[in-house]
């Protein structure tokens, strides 16, 4: 099986899986509009579960991931199985210690944290300050699960498994939602209770892994060499990962905390449309990155860069293949989609007309977001990690600057836009740099121009039916079966791949 082909299989399992951890996540984030609308208690919450969320991209799925799954790659084809889980868990011991440490701290001082990241709610609205440290309190020892679970999906990925470790998010939607029912029901705190699921939650995604683990003949008690050499060189790798993942979760912290200023609100709409967003970014984006890091490891040597810059551009093309008409629909449908899925109990009018403008913003980012994963994976495989978190930084002032900005113009809206351009600039900026690595690497052929071409068409068409109000919503299934259908039609390279590998995903479940 090709690079290429493996990559779609790949992506095609890890899509499947979080569409449904996505639609499980829409059912979550409408009750939750429904019991917090867009609220004191919703803004509060929504910072306090930025805190452990965003710790675990710096520690866990962000710069662990990438540092360990090249690592373990080598490893386990250089001295085997068993080196490379006494690898895991020598890692783990090391997250136990650093992430356990930093719980203890935030769980005696939370007001500090709270402080940090959300001073605007001391400055402008004390009542909400007391409420999201409690809830900081509450919420953060997630991380030291959830960080277990990010290592338990690298070592499956590695392995070729990628269907449980995709499903693990649904168990935080179940638990968040049952939460959210369950405050409903007993006429409770629901920001109080949704913490708690929070906690919930971590380790119930963490004990979902367990027995395929086990299968794969993996066991957490066993050998441990906490300095060991490849301990030492994910340690080498995740220096400069963390400082970009920081770099870039200082953009989120920063973000909220602008947002924290604004009229109350604002933190809410910012997150129920990045949640809208995140549908189709996570659907696809993030799951052809997470199917490409160790293809692209396994051809990171000097003697196939030719493949590896040809598996790469493959993986960006399918990307975006349903991104850009992804941001065409969002961008198109933005006020009924918002309208149906939030416009009901706590969440009213106004919050549905704001929620909507800062979808808008965050659209134009859509496709740009979904490449900087598989971009940064490349640069991981080819142990450059300095690239990315100097790009990073660059992204980091280009955001505060336009942000700043923006907000004083357009409000919350300007945070959106703000982050659309950054994402943006730091595409552009990866991809020119790699040419250093890979030549002139990224190949679209005529497949961009005519996803381009068909996508306008979609924007056209999803703009015409929202005057149609909330019915255009059924019209989407029509949109997105004649974009393939189309694509199919014109001989489209992407349109085919992925429907051979769907079909052929379809033929062996049967």
């Amino acid at each position: 099986m090709s690079t290429q082909t493996s990559i779609a299989r790949n992506a095609s399992i890890v899509c499947a899986a979080t569409l449904l951890s996505r639609l499980l996540g829409l059912v979550r984030d409408l009750i939750m509009a429904y019991a917090l609308g867009a609220s004191v208690l919703a803004d509060a919450f929504f910072v306090a579960f930025r805190v452990p969320n965003l710790l675990r991209s710096l520690f866990a799925e962000g710069s662990m991931t990438m540092a360990f799954v090249p690592t373990f790659v080598r490893v386990r084809k250089e001295e085997g199985d068993q080196a490379a889980f006494t690898l895991a868990r020598s890692i783990q011991f090391w997250l136990l210690v650093i992430l356990g440490g930093l719980t203890l701290l935030v769980v005696l001082f939370p007001q500090t944290v709270t402080m940090l990241i959300a001073s605007g709610f001391a400055a402008k609205r004390p009542e909400m300050f007391g409420l999201t440290a409690h809830l900081i309190r509450i919420c953060f020892p997630y991380i030291l699960f959830i960080s277990a679970v990010a290592l338990c999906m690298g070592v499956l990925n590695s392995m070729g498994h990628f269907l449980l470790p995709a499903l693990a998010p649904c168990v935080l939607n179940i638990a968040l939602i049952s939460a959210s029912l369950l405050a409903i029901w007993q006429d409770g705190n629901v920001a109080v209770w949704l913490a708690w699921g929070v906690l919930a939650a971590g380790l119930g995604q963490w004990l979902l892994q367990q027995p395929v683990l086990r299968r794969k003949g993996f066991s957490w008690v066993g050998p441990v060499r906490p300095a060991g050499p490849g301990v030492r060189r994910i340690g080498l790798l995740m220096l400069p990962t963390i400082l970009g993942s920081a770099v870039y979760q200082l953009n989120v912290l920063i973000g909220t905390g602008m947002a924290s200023f604004l009229p109350e609100g604002s933190v809410s709409y910012l997150y129920y449309a990045d949640r809208l967003f995140q549908f189709p970014l996570g659907v696809f984006g993030v799951a052809v990155g997470v199917a490409a890091l160790p293809a692209l490891s396994s051809l990171a040597g000097d003697d196939q860069r030719t493949e590896f810059g040809q598996a790469l551009s493959s993986a960006l093309n399918l990307i975006l293949f349903i991104n850009l008409p992804a941001a065409a629909g969002l961008a198109g449908l933005a006020g009924p989609l918002v309208d149906v899925l939030f416009g009901r109990g706590e969440f009213s009018g106004a919050a549905v007309h704001g929620t909507a403008l800062a979808l808008l913003g965050y659209v134009p980012g859509l496709p740009a977001f979904s490449c900087v994963r598989s971009l940064a994976s490349a640069y991981y495989a080819l142990g450059d990690t300095k690239t990315p978190v100097r790009v990073a930084v660059v992204c980091l002032l280009a955001y505060v600057l336009m942000g700043g900005i923006g907000m004083q113009v357009l409000g919350h809206v300007g945070l959106a836009l703000a982050s659309s351009v950054s994402a943006w600039i730091n595409v552009l900026l990866l991809g020119v740099l790699l040419r250093r690595h890979c030549g002139s690497w990224f190949r679209p052929g005529r497949d961009l121009p005519l996803c381009l071409l068909l996508s306008a068409g979609l924007l056209a068409g999803c703009r015409a039916s929202a005057e149609l109000g909330r019915v255009s919503l059924l019209l989407i299934p029509l949109w997105a079966g004649a974009y393939m259908g189309l694509g199919l039609l014109v001989r489209d390279g992407q349109a085919r791949l992925l429907t051979a590998a769907l079909g052929r995903r379809l033929r062996r479940s049967s």
